[in-house]
């Protein structure tokens, strides 16, 4: 199993060094999100600060960015990171498309398979010298002259991530993408009687291999020195949730446990302002359920009871002042959890 930690920093000097501690931690990955910043250009400080760890964007928002666009991106951190560079991309909610990216939002499945398949036919082209020709009901890309093609990169293609919630469109990620990210908003038995049967699904109408797909993630890893520090940081998770368990996007994940009244009274509390009093409404049988929490010493046995056999890359963060030492073997023992994931399919080939 990988283990990735995760950074929404907007410092870039504080950024850097917390991707050179992650390395000497035995990280995986770097997992960039896009908050307050752009996770594309915290990837490139992140890679050019480090020598061995992958950085991948967790999500970047897709539609209000050209596939050409995005695919230039990713092309440089690639190319400069000598393959250190994954691209987690999302839909982010209509909402947000509409009013605060101004972006149409059409049919966003179909459209995102399409998106993705617009990045390879564009890498293709540059890599293998194939005629740019991509006809798709949503994207169409027919020109690249020699003056914008960059130079071969002698290296994989970019692995594309998808982020998913719902079942459709868990499916749609597993049929093309290199990578499902789920959410953390997601409970043990929604991995085991939605997700998984979803992504069989997907993989199955591709013709693809569970092999070629690296599941991400699927909950909430809160962890630390002593039961004390745990139990404090299992206190964030509850607001977590009380945001997500408000958002009707993820109403699928509270109808399954039978909570849809919990998911009302939370939406109608969010829509005046009660914020801070939502928590509070989260009681510690459902936190239980969204949330893995063991102190250091417990946690690689926690998280192969909660992950293992489903999700093959999982994302955690320990305190400021952990050891090295203590990380390097929490790291070491959860990379000897099983995982179905062995690599993503040559897509040059």
């Amino acid at each position: 199993m990988r283990i990735d930690t995760f950074n929404g920093e907007n410092d870039w000097a504080k950024l850097a060094a917390a991707a050179q501690l992650a390395e000497a931690r035995g990280f995986d990955g770097f997992a960039i999100p896009e908050i307050t910043g752009d996770p594309l250009l915290h990837a490139a400080m992140v890679v050019n600060a480090t020598e061995r760890i992958q950085a991948r964007t967790a999500i970047a928002v897709a539609f209000p960015r050209s596939p050409m666009v995005l695919a230039s991106q990713a092309w440089s951190i690639q190319v400069n990171s000598g393959g250190r560079f994954a691209l987690g991309l999302g839909t982010q909610v209509r909402g947000h498309n509409e009013r605060r990216f101004s972006t149409p939002w059409k049919a966003p499945r179909s459209r995102m398979v399409e998106y993705v398949k617009a990045l390879r036919a564009i890498w293709r082209c540059w890599e293998l010298g194939e005629r740019l020709d991509y006809q798709g009901d949503h994207y169409q890309f027919t020109l690249m002259t020699p003056e914008f093609t960059p130079p071969k990169s002698n290296l994989p293609m970019v692995p594309v991530y998808l982020a998913a919630v719902r079942p459709k469109m868990i499916e749609s990620a597993a049929s093309v993408a290199d990578g499902l990210r789920l959410h953390g908003f997601c409970t043990k038995k929604y991995l085991q009687e939605v997700v998984r049967p979803a992504i069989d699904r997907g993989l199955e109408s591709a013709g693809r291999s569970r092999s070629e797909l690296d599941v991400c993630g699927g909950g909430f890893i809160m962890t630390g020195p002593d039961e004390e520090t745990v139990m404090k940081n299992r206190e964030w998770v509850r607001y977590r949730l009380a945001f997500y368990g408000s958002t009707p996007s993820y109403l699928p994940v509270m109808s399954l446990h039978g909570w849809d009244d919990l998911a009302q009274k939370l939406l109608q509390m969010s829509k005046t302002g009660q914020w801070k009093q939502m928590a509070a409404e989260i009681p510690d049988d459902m936190l239980d359920e969204f949330c893995v929490y063991a102190p250091y010493e417990k946690l690689p046995e926690a998280i192969e009871g909660r992950f293992g056999g489903i999700s093959d890359t999982v994302e955690l963060g320990f305190e400021d002042d952990t050891d090295t030492d203590v990380a390097q073997d929490v790291i070491k023992r959860v990379h000897g959890i099983a995982s179905r994931f062995e690599a993503p399919a040559n897509h040059y080939a």
